[in-house]
């Protein structure tokens, strides 16, 4: 099954792309409720190359890497992952006359019904949202 989230971000191009990429701002804006945050982060943002971004919970009682392998990259355009579970990742960026719409479509895993991973993903891409358009 796979799961589609969305959000226009009011940006240009270069800074969404960019924000989407750097792992100083994925630090930032990666986490999907207040009391949980990116602690690190890297990327190797070329098809064939890794990604992880170590979330935990803020108290430090929990956390987990989010990893895997990029499969295909189209600067400004596209970027598609495998996860290190095996499930995949596509991401689109589109200019619109609003703004760039960033499409996640992800593969969904079976422990946690679609509906709540669905709120979790979105709840990740509306705080990146913000964060691109408060970023000075």
């Amino acid at each position: 099954m796979k799961i589609t989230i969305e959000t226009v971000v009011k940006a240009e191009l270069h800074k969404v792309w960019e924000a989407w990429n750097n792992p100083a701002d994925i630090k930032q804006w990666n986490s999907a409720q207040d009391d949980w945050h990116t602690v690190r982060s890297v990327v190797d943002l070329r098809e064939g190359g890794k990604f992880l971004s170590r979330m935990e919970a803020k108290d430090g009682s929990v956390g987990f890497d989010f990893e895997g392998t990029y499969t295909r990259v189209v600067p400004y355009r596209s970027i598609e992952y495998r996860m290190s579970d095996g499930r995949e990742v596509g991401i689109e960026f589109v200019e619109r006359a609003d703004g760039i719409l960033v499409k996640e479509t992800f593969d969904a895993e079976t422990e946690n019904s679609p509906e709540l991973q669905r709120t979790g993903w979105q709840a990740i891409l509306d705080n990146f949202g913000r964060y691109v358009e408060t970023k000075a």
